[in-house]
């Protein structure tokens, strides 16, 4: 997003001013829901049986 918006602005002549803010934000949103996306399924799968698992899976 950050490289796009650079580009862009500087085709039409604009200047960009990103704050570090924004992108380090950015960066933990990212980080934050992945490690949520990714644990619930696998705190699901943790408490179901191997027979379990494999026969829904």
């Amino acid at each position: 997003g950050y490289v796009v918006t650079t580009v862009y602005a500087n085709l039409r002549g604009w200047a960009t001013l990103v704050p570090p803010i924004a992108i380090g934000g950015g960066i933990v949103a990212a980080f934050l829901i992945g490690a949520i996306a990714g644990l619930y399924p696998a705190v699901r799968a943790a408490r179901m049986s191997p027979t379990e698992a494999l026969r829904t899976g």
